[in-house]
Parts: structure tokens; C-alpha cells; sequence
């Protein structure tokens, strides 16, 4: 499927037919989804993949009882990880393990480790939140690349997801992603025009 044709064709699915995808489309998308990209590659980020139906029947009330939250195949929490220095460490690891040389990108290392001294610990949230709905973009033109729909949403209480996954307190929910095969029909696309949208200087 070409990406015109993607974007064209993904819509905000409400209610899905609760047919489970295959695992092996759910590996494709995540594989889809780790790779998006963000601000010096630190992908301050979890998702959290859920599939089990007793567990997403208990986030539903904290959910505005939406129905995506049930009747979704799998229901992925997009969370910021403000832990933007293990982060950081991390990257380097993976940097020397791809075949850098850690003289290098010590120079690289020390910028980051400046950005993130500079953050505050709500900007360390605000920050990563941010960069998480870039991966959150790659799983809803994902989906729908691979066969079946998504459904983003942020309502939800964030706390309420907290203490019922039980997450340390650097992880943060930010975005839910039902993915699944719709069973609503979608509506024609409600866009403002282009001349409301950008504005060009050439």
C-alpha cells in the first residue's frame, strides 16, 4: 500500500470487531513503531503492549469507558520516559555496540548530557511526551499499512493507569493506541484547507 493511499485511508477507528491479530502483524507494527525517529535518537519512550481482555476490562472505566479500550485486539500505552540521562547511557551503549568508537562520540554524549541538565524534571516530562507522538504517528499509518485500524486516544486518566500497571515513577502514560479491525465505518475526512494550514515563503 503506498503512503498517499495510508494516510488517506486511516481513520480513528471507535468500535472493533475484538478478532485478535495475528502476533506475528503485532511484532511487524512494533518493529514499525521502534523505529520512529526523535530528537538525538534518545527515544525516550515504553509502550506498553495489552492484550489481556480482564486487564484492559479494568483500565476501561479509567478510559471514559470508550469501547476501543475492549473490543481493540491490542491496546498500546504510549508512555514518555523521563529518565532522559539513563536514556542517554543507554544510547551510548548501543552506539559502541553498533561499532563506535567511544572517542568518537564522546562529544556527541557530553551535548546530550547538557540538554539534559538543563531540564527541569517537568520539562524532562513535557520534552519526552512530545517526542513519544512521533512513534505514536508510526503506529496509526503502521496499522493501517499492515492490514487493520487504530484508534488514538487521550482520554484517560494517566494516574489511574499508573497505579493499575503499577509503573515506576519515570514512566509516564501519555497516549492510548487501540489497534485492531474496525468494525464502525468511517467517515469522510474533515481536514481545513491548505491555505489554512501553511504558510508559504518562497
Amino acid at each position: 500500500m503506498e503512503f498517499e493511499q495510508i494516510v488517506n485511508e486511516r481513520y480513528a477507528t471507535k468500535v472493533f470487531d475484538e478478532q485478535p491479530i495475528p502476533e506475528d502483524d503485532v511484532n511487524k507494527l512494533l518493529d514499525l513503531i521502534r523505529l520512529a525517529p526523535s530528537s538525538f535518537n534518545i527515544q525516550p519512550w515504553k509502550i506498553l503492549v495489552i492484550k489481556d481482555a480482564a486487564l484492559k476490562q479494568q483500565l476501561l472505566p479509567v478510559s471514559y469507558n470508550q469501547s476501543q479500550v475492549t473490543t481493540c485486539s491490542h491496546l498500546l500505552v504510549f508512555c514518555a520516559d523521563s529518565d532522559i540521562l539513563g536514556k542517554i547511557n543507554g544510547l551510548k551503549t548501543l552506539m559502541i555496540q553498533a561499532g563506535a568508537q567511544e572517542e568518537h562520540i564522546q562529544g556527541y554524549i557530553d551535548m546530550m548530557l547538557g540538554f539534559e541538565k538543563g531540564l527541569t524534571p517537568e520539562q524532562k516530562v513535557s520534552w519526552a511526551q512530545r517526542q513519544t507522538y512521533i512513534a505514536l504517528g508510526n503506529a496509526v499509518n503502521g496499522a493501517k499499512a499492515l492490514g487493520f485500524d487504530s484508534g488514538p486516544m487521550e482520554g484517560f486518566t494517566p494516574q489511574a493507569y499508573v497505579d493499575i500497571l503499577k509503573l515506576p515513577s519515570n514512566i509516564h502514560p501519555t497516549a492510548l493506541c487501540a489497534i485492531g479491525y474496525g468494525k464502525d465505518t468511517p467517515k469522510p475526512k474533515v481536514r481545513f484547507p491548505k491555505e489554512e494550514v501553511f504558510k508559504k515563503y518562497y
